[in-house]
């Protein structure tokens, strides 16, 4: 605000608000609505995450489903410890079933060392990954205006996991299935990154599932996983 002359008051102004909400906001860290928030960053020229971490948080989930432990509006807003604090907890199994989620290596390159580690302990880690020769990952990418770059991508996660194939406990495979939902499984917690046509999977909503004991909507996507892997293609060490 000072970098480009805001006052309280014009500020308020502009995104309908008493002046002295957005004193609360500058002197005493108060948070504004979301959709407040939006139109200050808006206005300010700034991102809203960067203005208030705290809007990255999950909303809390609602008594829909004793299996939603959280709801975010996108994956973006996720932090990258937050899958892989569920894999560092894992003791039994790790399911990984995406096109590319590069965004895993590049923010944390410890990946498979952690990978690893779980699989040394017991752990069984399956992961699929996209062919990028498949029609429907290449198709994906024009939906979402990526052209030949969803297919790179692929390639890219191909060259991070490879070294882990022949990794006792650790399983690579390629698929080449239209994909809905990317899936982050660990143990009896799973992230179910929600696909929306026309849409990068980072601007998709996610949900934290918890496995119930009685199955439900955890247990639909593990059986998804299940029949996706069945026709997964094997990656060799060798290439």
């Amino acid at each position: 605000m000072a970098a480009g002359g805001w006052t309280y008051a014009v500020l308020a102004q502009q995104v309908e608000v008493d002046p002295k909400s957005v004193e609360r906001w500058v002197n005493l860290g108060r948070i504004p609505r979301r959709a407040t928030a939006l139109q200050a960053a808006k206005a300010l020229g700034e991102d809203v995450h960067a203005l208030w971490p705290a809007l990255r948080q999950a909303r809390p989930a609602r008594a829909i489903s004793p299996e939603l432990v959280a709801l975010y509006e996108q994956r973006a807003d996720i932090p990258v410890s937050t899958f892989t604090d569920l894999m560092t907890q894992a003791r039994e199994q790790i399911d990984i079933l995406v096109y590319a989620a590069v965004f895993l290596h590049e923010a944390y390159p410890r990946l498979n060392e952690l990978l690893t580690e779980r699989a040394a302990e017991g752990c069984t880690v399956r992961i699929a990954i996209g062919d990028p020769d498949s029609d429907n990952v290449q198709a994906r990418g024009q939906e979402e205006r990526f052209g030949h770059g969803i297919e790179s991508r692929c390639c890219l996660a191909l060259m991070h996991y490879r070294p882990l194939a022949g990794t006792p406990g650790i399983e690579v495979r390629t698929h080449g299935t239209t994909l809905y939902n990317s899936l982050y499984r660990a143990d009896d917690q799973q992230l179910v990154n929600a696909h929306v046509w026309g849409v990068n999977a980072y601007a998709a909503p996610v949900w934290h599932l918890r496995r119930h004991e009685t199955g439900g909507m955890f247990d639909t996507y593990a059986e998804s996983f299940d029949a996706v892997w069945t026709t997964a293609t094997p990656v060799r060490e060798d290439g």
